[in-house]
This record gives structure tokens, sequence and C-alpha cells, in this order.
């Protein structure tokens, strides 16, 4: 992409309808998978006991099959650590379904719009999963239980969000506050509920395990789509890349010469990933000043300057 195709470099200004919509396909897909899966456990459910200890019988086929249910799990059905995400509580009006969905538009795309979308959906699903595995450990601590709902998938994109952008205004409940603020009370609300001081079903563990696998993707600076490229080209060939051993000619003057060990391939992913966080911080720099920079953006302009001058040379 050229200098000229980037948001920042544009005389004309985003319309109504880019406003209205979410930047990232993905994250459009994301929501609208999770809307037809909850109209999927709605048409299967067949109320028959209002009593809630006989509820996970009458909620039907498909949330029964794929929430997260700690015996289950152990029993070998470990999808559920996984597909409960897409699922969300079929009682009363769909309001945990709904702001899900509201955080993952509001705080997804722009994490698709800075990792891309193949590393975007990647962190996506690893989160959730992470999360199912925090939450199966803690039902062995605490007593087997069910846990559905994407909140500590969508718990890793606002974290994201706000590592990368604290300064921005969100809202809560109608009163303006900088998301580094926001993150840090929804952080310390669910440690508060995860140590019992907060009585609610509210799974805190998954939401906590989304915020932690956040900060440690942001200081690891590392892709997973890459490092599952790595490990399938591994797999594949049952063995690592190697670096050339240089054996210099005593009949000539030669001087040892650094061979990569990434392949022409992968070096293209390693930049394509440096050009998505570039985009982001030169956006950035656009609208708030290079004053604005934390220290990781300032790196990723060093890194991306670096990899712009070894490309002339």
């Amino acid at each position: 992409m050229g200098i000229q195709d980037r948001d920042y470099y544009r005389n004309e200004g985003p319309s109504v309808f880019d406003a209205l919509m979410p930047s990232g396909i993905t994250c459009r897909w994301l929501i609208a998978l999770n809307v037809v899966v909850y109209f999927l456990q709605m048409v299967t459910r067949t109320i028959v006991d209002v009593d809630p200890l006989a509820r996970e019988a009458s909620y039907g086929w498909v949330t029964d099959w794929f929430i997260l249910n700690t015996e289950k799990v152990l029993d070998g059905e470990i999808w559920r650590l996984l597909t409960y995400s897409f699922l969300h509580s079929p009682d009363g009006f769909p309001l945990h379904l709904l702001f899900n969905m509201l955080f993952l538009w509001w705080f997804g795309s722009d994490v698709e719009q800075l990792y891309g979308r193949k590393e975007f959906l990647a962190i996506y699903l690893v989160s959730a999963f992470l999360g199912g595995v925090a939450y199966e450990i803690w039902g062995l601590v605490q007593g087997h239980g069910l846990c559905l709902g994407a909140s500590g998938a969508v718990t890793t994109m606002l974290i994201l969000c706000a590592l990368h952008y604290p300064r921005r205004i969100v809202f809560m409940w109608f009163v303006p506050m900088p998301i580094w603020m926001f993150a840090l009370i929804n952080v310390l609300q669910d440690t508060m509920g995860a140590m019992g001081m907060i009585r609610t079903n509210v799974a805190f563990v998954v939401h906590l395990a989304g915020a932690v696998f956040a900060v440690a993707y942001y200081k690891w600076q590392r892709s997973i789509v890459e490092i599952l490229r790595d490990w399938m080209w591994w797999r594949r060939t049952g063995a690592r890349p190697r670096l050339k051993l240089f054996r210099p000619d005593p009949e000539k003057d030669e001087e040892p010469v650094a061979v990569s060990a990434i392949s022409k391939p992968q070096a293209a992913v390693v930049d394509e990933h440096l050009e998505a966080k570039l985009d982001a911080v030169l956006e950035k720099i656009a609208k708030t000043g290079k004053e604005s920079l934390t220290k990781e953006e300032e790196a990723i302009l060093q890194r991306a300057a670096e990899m712009y001058k070894r490309r002339r040379t």
C-alpha cells in the first residue's frame, strides 16, 4: 500500500456510512456469527421448567452441545473450551449478546485495523480458548459449572485498545473517561469478582484471562499467525531453518556475510505485520501528534525506518 492510499493522507474525510460501520470485515463476520448462533439457540430452545437447576436441559441441543461444561470437558469434549464463546444467555432480553457485540464492534474493529484480519482472528480465538482453559481450571478448584459468552475475547480487545490508545475517550454510563481508566475499572471489578467480593453469575476469571493475554501479547510483540506458519513449516519439513555456515577461502579476501534464518516468505509476513502497526501509528500522529506516542509505538517507528532503509540498500 502506497502512502497515498493511507487514510491520514487522503483529503476527504470519512463518510457517514464509514462512521456507522465497523472498519474490520472479520469483526463484522464474528458479530454476524454470534447473532446467528444466538438465533439457533432460541430456535432450538424448549422451556419445560422454570427451575434454575433444570434449565441446562431446557436450553436446547445447540447450547447443550457447545456450552463450556467443566465436567464434560474432563470427559473428553474439549471443543467446549472454544465453542462456549459463540453462545450467549438465552434468558430474557438478549442484553448479554447486545453488550458483548457492541464492545466487539467498538474495540475489535480497531484491533483488526491495527494487526490485520488474520492476526485479529487469531487473537480472538486464542483469547477465547485461554479463557475457557482458565474457567476449566477454576472449576477444578471451585467446583464444576457452566460458562458461555464472548466476554473473555472482548476483554482482550478492550485491553489492547487501551494499551495502544490510552488517551482515547470512552463513555461509561454517559461519563467520559480515558480508555485506560475504563479498562482499569473493568479489571479491578473482575478481580474483586474472582475473589468472591461480588456475588453474580459472571465468569470473572474468563475476563481476567483475556486481560492477561492482551498484556502478554502486547509486550511479546510476536505474531500468532507467524508462529503457526513456522510451526506448520517445521511439521511439514521436519527441521528448523538453519543458518548457512560460512567457510572463507584462504586464497580470497572474503568477509563473512550474515545470513538470515527467515525465509523470504516469512520475511514478507513480518514486513506486512509491521506495516499494519505502522499504519495505526502514523494515523495516530496525524490526529494527536508525535508527542502522544507510547514507547512501544516509537519503537515501531524505529523498526519501520530500519526496514525501509534495508529495502533501499
